[in-house]
């Protein structure tokens, strides 16, 4: 799994989490290590290139001000 679908997951699980990407998104995605174009991608809500990354359909993620992942 990679780091990006790895933290999306989380964000879904995780609410504390969740709260935290939500005040410094930038801070939590430094944790885990993502390429730059994973990074850019969540941070400017690139649904498209999240979906090419990740392999992920719609409906399989989804979206207030933060991007998460859920198992189907």
């Amino acid at each position: 799994m990679s780091n990006l679908l790895k933290l999306m997951k989380q964000l879904g699980a995780d609410a504390a989490l969740n709260d935290e990407y939500k005040k410094d998104a930038a801070a939590v995605i430094a944790r885990y290590k993502l390429t730059s174009e994973e990074r850019d991608a969540l941070l400017n809500k690139d649904y498209e290139t999240i979906k090419r990354l990740t392999g992920l359909k719609d409906g399989q993620y989804s979206t207030n001000s933060t991007i998460k992942a859920y198992d189907s």
